[in-house]
């Protein structure tokens, strides 16, 4: 069972798709958001959810107070589950205070090549299937550094037999944790 931990939408169970996805474990969200909270990234943020999956990572920081939150998951039946659980967190607000939430069906790549770059986001999460070749994911991290706003900060999540991501020109590594079979890398925009 997957939910939402803390927040608004608190204790709200979310769906998961039946296959293809690895929801991160409440431990790990838990700990990305304490992160996230003492750099004073958890409100009013804008934040990208990247391989979003069921949208528990982006879901979780709207329900923490982000406001605005973009899921990007290509595949669609994952899709389709992470816009129902956008439905079910952001009903859990009053009309006034609820975040903008939103789903895209592409691939990340296309979805960071098509924003617009005056619009910056303070939060950027990638959380991509552990095949994803590294070529791609530095590919994805390079199309997001023209789009970070000042102070950033960027997430990938890998297992922890994965290679440190490459960091492109932009980004610069401030931490590194692992709990149990998943790594998180954190970076900021330089």
């Amino acid at each position: 069972m997957t939910r939402i931990i803390a927040g608004v939408a608190g204790s709200l169970r979310l769906e998961v798709p039946k296959s293809g996805t690895r929801p991160t474990t409440d431990r790990v969200r838990e700990a990305i958001f304490s992160t996230l909270r003492s750099w004073g990234l958890d409100s009013g943020s804008r934040v990208l959810d990247l391989y979003a999956g069921s949208g528990a990572l982006g879901l979780e920081a709207a329900s923490r107070g982000a406001s605005e939150v973009a899921l990007v998951e290509k595949h669609p039946q994952s899709a389709q589950v992470a816009a129902r659980n956008a439905k079910t967190v952001t009903a859990a607000f009053t009309k006034s205070q609820a975040p903008r939430v939103t789903v895209a069906r592409q691939s990340v790549q296309a979805f960071l090549e098509g924003l617009d770059p005056l619009v910056k986001w303070d939060v950027v999460m990638l959380d991509p299937p552990y095949e994803l070749g590294e070529e791609e994911l530095t590919s994805n991290l390079t199309a997001v550094v023209p789009l970070l706003a000042e102070d950033a900060v960027v997430l990938v999540e890998r297992s922890t037999r994965s290679p440190e991501p490459t960091w492109p020109a932009g980004l610069a590594r401030i931490k590194e944790k692992r709990y149990g079979e998943t790594a998180l890398w954190w970076a900021e925009s330089a």
